[in-house]
């Protein structure tokens, strides 16, 4: 049967605003001030759909017009081992990454690929320009290998320092072109990189936390978790170096509140980074809506330091309407931070009580739940889901791997036609 596309309209969050999405919309034509924009679906009921493979069982909240290739659905599941451990009666898990003996096959180890199966499905099947994202690890990795297996033009931007995240299990297909930024430059550079492709109109900006594909492909976790616990959470853990998934998981609550079969509470949204790149944290916790001052060359340093790197976004979607500010206050959330020597000690005390291993940042979030547990704002009977956005790469990478190693590396000093004339001639 041939999919339908789904049915939906755009929401300007910061005046209300209903429109059409009339292609690739990433904010509001008409606004006056910067603000994200929301689907609206017209299907208000979650409706899981037994008839569609992998992510797509929750296409009814997707912004897409197709379906891809080898998606997999985030899996969610009582935690016995670290419950007990943290004196928790009603945690669980919702993991996204490789652990075929629960279910999770996905191919990259990290739910960045719900992103990138939402994103690409988004795509009209016509389009002739070539799709640009930008990523510190996770996000490259995901939409190469997605692109990859459904033959979608892209170039990916990484700071070179990340280029060992590139791995996957097959050589990838040549339409997936790797540029990165120079030795000891960051995610902000490799965004600045893309942002100059991005000026010649053969090439179009995937748009991140903007696009609403991309956050909706995200808050597939809390459908996920929703769906076998069979109500909202009343706290959500995850870490954040954009906080776009916590932004994903806040307006899901949204439309399950609308729902009115899971509960008309919103979940607290409890947030982690790793120190010393503390930029969120800093942030939320002067109480204002700016973000904090970070001198770039300091945000740099602090971003070599930590060992999730993927956490060190200095351009989160934080003050902007419907961003992350307003996430947390409007689910009275939190932020928490974790050292590298934190995030160590979790990732072995995971394996020992889960029986898989985790990313840096997902252990930086198992650290705030602890965190929270010891300071009393979690409590042993609530409903909790914790966030496990990648792991499992030993039992992947094991299987044998390839790296994807830039065909380019360019500084983002040079000018955009410097640039382009450059990637032009990969393709």
């Amino acid at each position: 049967m041939k999919f339908q596309a789904t049915k939906y309209k755009l929401m300007n969050v910061g005046t209300g605003r209903i429109f059409e999405d009339r292609g690739w919309m990433l904010a509001d034509p008409e606004a006056s001030s910067p603000s994200l924009v929301r689907a609206v679906y017209e299907n208000k009921k979650f409706t899981p759909r037994d008839d569609l493979k992998g992510l797509y069982r929750y296409a009814e909240w997707m912004p897409i017009n197709r379906t891809l290739r080898h998606s997999c659905a985030p899996v969610t599941y009582h935690s016995k081992g670290l419950g007990k451990f943290l004196g928790l009666d009603n945690l669980y898990i919702t993991f996204s990454g490789y652990n075929p003996k629960i279910g999770a096959k996905f191919q990259t180890c990290s739910f960045k690929e719900t992103e990138a199966f939402s994103v690409c499905a988004r795509l009209d099947k016509k389009e002739k320009r070539t799709l640009v994202v930008q990523s510190a690890g996770n996000t490259a990795r995901a939409f190469a290998q997605v692109c990859s297996d459904n033959m979608i033009p892209i170039v990916i931007c990484v700071p070179l320092d990340n280029r060992h995240d590139l791995w996957f299990q097959h050589k990838l297909n040549p339409c997936v072109k790797l540029v990165a930024s120079p030795a000891g430059s960051d995610y902000y550079d490799a965004i600045a990189l893309g942002d100059k492709i991005c000026q010649d109109s053969r090439y179009f900006a995937e748009g991140g936390a903007k696009n609403v594909a991309r956050r909706d492909g995200m808050g597939t976790t809390l459908l996920s978790a929703v769906e076998t616990i069979g109500r909202i959470p009343d706290a959500y853990f995850q870490a954040v170096g954009s906080g776009t998934g916590a932004i994903a998981a806040w307006e899901n609550n949204l439309r399950l509140i609308e729902d009115g079969r899971f509960g008309s509470h919103k979940m607290k949204i409890f947030v982690a980074q790793n120190k010393p790149f503390t930029l969120l944290h800093d942030s939320w916790q002067a109480g204002k809506r700016e973000l904090a001052a970070l001198d770039p060359d300091a945000g740099r340093r602090q971003a070599e330091s930590i060992l999730a790197k993927v956490l060190s976004n200095r351009k989160p979607p934080y003050s902007i309407a419907g961003g992350l500010y307003d996430a947390l206050v409007d689910s009275k959330g939190d932020t928490f931070l974790a050292s590298n020597d934190d995030i160590i000690y979790w990732i072995l005390q995971f394996r020992n009580l889960e029986g898989y291993d985790i990313f840096p940042a997902p252990a930086c979030a198992v650290h705030a739940l602890a965190t929270a547990v010891r300071e009393g704002k979690v409590g042993k009977e609530d409903v909790i889901m914790l966030n496990i956005t990648g792991g499992g790469s030993l039992a992947a990478m094991g299987k044998g791997y390839h790296l994807l190693e830039p065909s380019l590396v360019l500084s983002p000093e040079l000018t955009a036609d410097e640039i382009i004339a450059k990637v032009d001639a990969l393709f």
